[in-house]
This record gives structure tokens, sequence and C-alpha cells, in this order.
């Protein structure tokens, strides 16, 4: 990979790792803040490679709340195991009260 791909991969982390515990935000939004609004797919390139790196990628989900990325976790529902384990509640592989727990970084950093 180029080394501006991965310095923008390791941006991605940082915010990621600030999501609070039991809330959830989009690549999109994650996108917008590092002032790259139209590279929310490589917000979820970063993501897929995240293993191992202590980020909590299954915070990040698509702009409606649905869990589009949980393919990438390892088990069958890990994805969704993890965010009801911080008491959030996922229904057919949506968020419920999904506006309630977004967190959007653009406004809480």
């Amino acid at each position: 990979m180029k080394p501006e791909t991965l310095n923008f991969f390791d941006k991605v982390y940082e915010v990621a790792r600030l999501i609070p515990y039991g809330r959830v935000t989009s690549y999109g939004a994650i996108a917008k803040y590092l002032g790259a609004a139209r590279s929310s797919r490589m917000v979820g390139y970063a993501m897929n490679g995240s293993g191992g790196k202590d980020v909590p990628a299954h915070r990040v989900v698509n702009r409606k709340g649905l869990l589009t990325g949980k393919h990438h976790f390892d088990g069958t529902n890990l994805m969704q195991q993890l965010l009801e384990s911080e008491g959030i509640t996922v229904v057919e592989n949506q968020i419920q009260d999904f506006e309630k727990l977004y967190w959007d970084p653009s406004k809480e950093l």
C-alpha cells in the first residue's frame, strides 16, 4: 500500500478509538471528520484491516445503522455480539435507536 493510504488508515483508527462505549458512528462520519467526505469506502477498508490494532471496529456501521461490515469479523455474529455486550440492540443487522446512539466526531471532537 502507498504510505498515504497507511497514514489515512492510522487517522481512521485514531478516530475509531474515540467512539464511546455503547455508541456507534458511520464510515461516512469518520471520512467527513478527516476531511475526506467521499472516502467512506476507504474507512471501511481501514476497518477491515483493523484486526489486532485495538480498534473498536464493531462500533462503525453504515449511515443507516446496518452492520454491513459484519462478515469481516470472526465468527457468525461477533459484530452483533460485541455491540449487544455494550447494551446496543440489533435486530436483523439493524441497530435499534440508531439516531440516539449515533456519535458524530465532527460534533463531539
